[in-house]
């Protein structure tokens, strides 16, 4: 295993094509019911929020898998991989089932203690009763993704996301806006076009797999219902990396709300901020991926020595990618907002908070990259951590500047710095200072 910068590349593009697909499945949602009107665009934002915030749950158990399926495949101990599948989509599958059930019992107490306006309470609960279906296929979904990432074969998340992304397009068009005989069912045919979409893509992972793996070489050929030795293996990294994961969405989740207290119009302009800087994180949450895979594996075939020096052709291979998009959105404000919204008005009072978040690129990166070496090395318990400290910041900033001092929601989004920072110098002095690659796992 060598990692140049075209190593990097072969790896991180495919999912970075697949997390761009999956933000212009968000980007039609949101240009879709921006059309609708300010209410939609707004509780679409809380909702969304809402199920990232329970999907990352998921995420996080499949980070904990992908770390150990990233070390035995650097072991070249491909047997003991099939096992870990095996258990974490059991698992998942259960975990799927409880927080469906746990929405319906306690989701609408919580959002109408949180919301202060009861159009976003309603339409939020309209959209998350139907779209809290679609865990039972994204939690399956993201045991493949770690798969195929701990395994550095990445191709495939590219071509589920496409089959998402076309499956999600056709159906938000028909049952939004009631087309081709379908009901016009608004906000509620976002949330079902999505749900549809994630079976769809979970139905091509299924397919793909049964025809392009070997079963026999990853273990997949002895399937064991619950094998509690190996999920014990897997949550034993994957406690960490859930709590990790959920906080982190949590804070944002805190966010949007304090936001929402602010008034409908920052909402709405907020949500439309959300789906623009992701298109830039999504090569950060990419290359992050990359680099938390790539050292699994070489400390796996020992070879730790090569870790940080990947890290920094990852970090400047984020800059390069990153800032060249930013640099179009940063020359052209007024059209990339107006993919989301047809409100000029909307567009000019958003301009200042708009550069400000295209700023939170640049402490983004770095933080988020060497982050994802910690976690990837085995030592989730620390970069969790880590994420506490950083997410406690970003809490305190969020409080005192939206909500005590209720600034201009551009001073809101320049909170993300304080996060980044953080993050970046905990991950940064704890890899310079420690042994950090004695961790066995």
């Amino acid at each position: 295993m060598t990692y140049g910068y075209s190593d990097i590349w072969k790896i991180s593009y495919p999912i970075l094509i697949a997390l761009l697909i999956q933000q212009l499945i968000g980007l039609t949602d949101t240009a879709f019911l921006g059309r609708i009107g300010e209410v939609e665009l707004g509780a679409s934002a809380i909702a969304g929020v809402y199920y990232i915030m329970i999907f990352m749950l998921g995420h996080g158990f499949s980070v904990g898998a992908q770390i150990l399926i990233a070390r035995r495949n650097g072991e070249c101990a491909l047997k003991q991989i099939g096992p870990v599948i095996y258990q974490g989509l059991n698992f998942l599958f259960l975990a799927a089932i409880l927080v469906i059930v746990l929405h319906f019992l306690f989701a609408h107490k919580i959002l109408n203690l949180i919301l202060s306006s009861d159009s976003i309470f309603q339409a939020s609960l309209a959209y998350l009763d139907i779209r809290v279906f679609g865990f039972l296929f994204t939690f399956m979904m993201v045991m493949w993704r770690a798969f195929y990432v701990g395994t550095i074969n990445t191709k495939v998340i590219f071509y589920s996301s496409l089959v998402m992304l076309f499956v999600n397009v056709f159906f938000d068009y028909v049952l939004i806006f009631g087309k081709l005989g379908f009901p016009a069912m608004g906000i509620r045919g976002a949330a079902l076009a999505s749900v549809i979409a994630e079976a769809f893509a979970l139905i091509y992972f299924l397919f793909y797999t049964c025809k392009k793996t070997d079963f026999r070489l990853y273990g997949f050929d002895k399937f064991q219902l619950f094998n509690f030795s190996v999920l014990k293996d897997i949550l034993s990294l994957s406690t960490w990396t859930m709590l990790q994961s959920f906080i982190s969405i949590a804070v944002w989740f805190f966010f949007f709300i304090a936001v929402e207290h602010l008034g409908e119009r920052e909402l709405a302009i907020s949500n439309i901020l959300r789906s623009i800087s992701s298109i830039p994180f999504m090569v950060a949450a990419a290359l992050g991926a990359t680099a938390n895979s790539v050292t699994s594996n070489l400390l796996g075939c020992k070879r730790h020595s090569e870790v940080l020096k990947t890290a920094y052709h990852i970090i400047l291979l984020g800059y390069v990618i990153g800032l060249s998009m930013e640099a179009f959105m940063w020359a052209y404000p007024n059209l990339t907002m107006s993919i989301y919204t047809d409100n000029l008005q909307l567009v000019l009072e958003s301009r200042r908070a708009f550069y400000m978040m295209l700023t939170t690129y640049l402490t983004t990166v770095p933080g988020l990259i060497l982050f994802n070496v910690v976690s990837g090395s085995g030592n989730t318990k620390l970069s969790t951590l880590m994420e506490l400290g950083a997410t406690a910041v970003y809490f305190g900033a969020v409080w005192w500047i939206v909500l005590y001092l209720k600034a201009d929601i551009t001073w809101g989004w320049g909170c993300e710095h304080f996060y980044n920072l953080v993050l970046f110098s905990l991950a940064y002095f704890y890899l310079k200072k420690s042994s950090w690659y004695k961790k066995h796992i």
